[in-house]
């Protein structure tokens, strides 16, 4: 049988964040192919935390800078080890070459953190200039991290240009890997709320992301008291886990304005609601909310940024607008005009079906792991780059967590 180890940034949280439902569709690509899965974490467990026993998944709570995840290592004898983003490759990337040298390393970046970093700064620095914040030290970790590995799936056409095109990572360690949807299960299955039988607005998200945080202020501030003065009995309803006391006080009855806080369902959120708003400023990857909606029949309006690398040029599950104004205008459009409603939520569909299907995607996807395998020691030669950064840069980090794993005994 063959071994998958995934070390987890966090335990998967599939009803709280986009992050975790991409990690149970990449356990599900592995589970079909029938891998063993051992899945650790150094993080702690809480109420939302996916129930791993559920799919045969054997769950340990490991520790940083501890030798008992090398001895672990020698039990499991991976073949794979999926790392959940550039963090973990950090922390035990350098164990797995030690123990499991032979092991084939891919790195999930779930989004490029560098990327969504620039923006966060070139947007409190007002300017749109990106370029000057594109290398950051995020950029040097990540992409040190990605060289490092063997493989590293990317969620989004964007960053995959910018790796291959601005910082000329080699195109044979990374593979295109979206959201992924069973389109023959769901094509048959489909079934959704009438435009009538929907009322208000909504959006969705965790509040730790701060992406998420900062779209729910734009959307109080700027966008809902345009929609409000048009439409007086429509509501703002904001979903997300993670609601801190300034999240809460952004709630405003008298507005419309409610902070509904975790829902258990996201499909109830969204298949109640007419439509999603995501005025999305800064961020990377792909959006879970914007896939969620085309899902659930959820027409929604978001910005350039939200919709990037979504759609593939297909006419939008809605409308793509940056203006504040104009985004308030199609979104009162899109809530009072069922002819354009039902269009939107067409398009949402010819999305998916185009852009996610998870048929294609795992089958490359698993297809590409079996040429490494069948290529293994070329496709390490191959990596120079990855080669040298193994040998020089985890060597600091190496020895600085044998240092502390001997302070710590004393």
């Amino acid at each position: 049988m063959k071994q998958l180890l995934i070390i987890g940034f966090v335990w998967p949280e599939p009803t709280s964040t986009a992050a975790g439902s991409r990690m149970l569709q990449l356990i599900n690509i592995f589970i079909e192919a029938k891998y063993t899965i051992t899945f650790v974490s150094t993080a702690a467990k809480n109420n939302q935390s996916y129930n791993l026993d559920n799919l045969g998944i054997k769950s340990i709570n490991i520790e940083l800078n501890n030798s008992n995840f090398d001895k672990l290592l020698l039990e499991i004898n991976p073949s794979i080890v999926l790392f959940d983003r550039y963090l973990t490759e950090e922390q035990f990337g350098w164990r797995v070459d030690d123990f499991c040298p032979n092991a084939i390393k891919i790195l999930d970046t779930e989004d490029l953190h560098f990327l969504r970093y620039a923006r966060q700064l070139a947007i409190k620095k007002n300017t749109n200039n990106l370029e000057k914040y594109l290398i950051n030290d995020i950029t040097l970790r990540e992409i040190a991290s990605i060289y490092r590995c063997d493989l590293t799936l990317i969620i989004s056409k964007y960053e995959e240009k910018l790796l291959l095109e601005k910082f000329n990572i080699n195109a044979a360690i990374l593979i295109y890997l979206p959201f992924l949807i069973d389109t023959n299960d769901f094509f048959i299955n489909i079934k959704s709320p009438s435009f009538t039988e929907r009322k208000n607005f909504m959006t969705i998200g965790n509040f730790k992301h701060e992406p998420n945080y900062q779209a729910v202020i734009n959307l109080k501030n700027n966008i809902w008291p345009l929609i409000k003065a048009k439409i007086p009995s429509a509501e703002m309803h904001v979903y997300g886990s993670y609601v801190t006391e300034k999240v809460l006080q952004l709630q405003n009855k008298k507005d419309g304005f409610y902070i509904k806080g975790w829902i258990e369902s996201a499909k109830t959120a969204f298949e109640n609601s007419r439509v999603c708003l995501a005025p999305i400023q800064f961020g990377a990857g792909l959006k879970g909310k914007l896939f969620d909606a085309m899902v659930f029949g959820t027409p929604s309006v978001t910005t350039s940024i939200g919709a990037e690398s979504m759609h593939n040029n297909l006419p939008w599950n809605g409308f793509i607008e940056d203006s504040n104004k104009i985004f308030a205008e199609k979104a009162i459009e899109l809530y009072t005009n069922e002819g354009v409603w039902k269009e939107s939520q067409q398009h949402g569909y010819t999305i998916l079906k185009a852009c996610y299907s998870k048929e294609k995607y795992s089958k490359e996807f698993l297809s590409y792991i079996k040429r490494i395998e069948l290529n293994f020691q070329l496709h390490r030669t191959n990596n120079f780059m990855g080669t040298m950064l193994k040998h020089h840069t985890l060597k600091s980090t190496k020895f600085m967590s044998k240092w502390i794993e001997e302070k710590n005994k004393k």
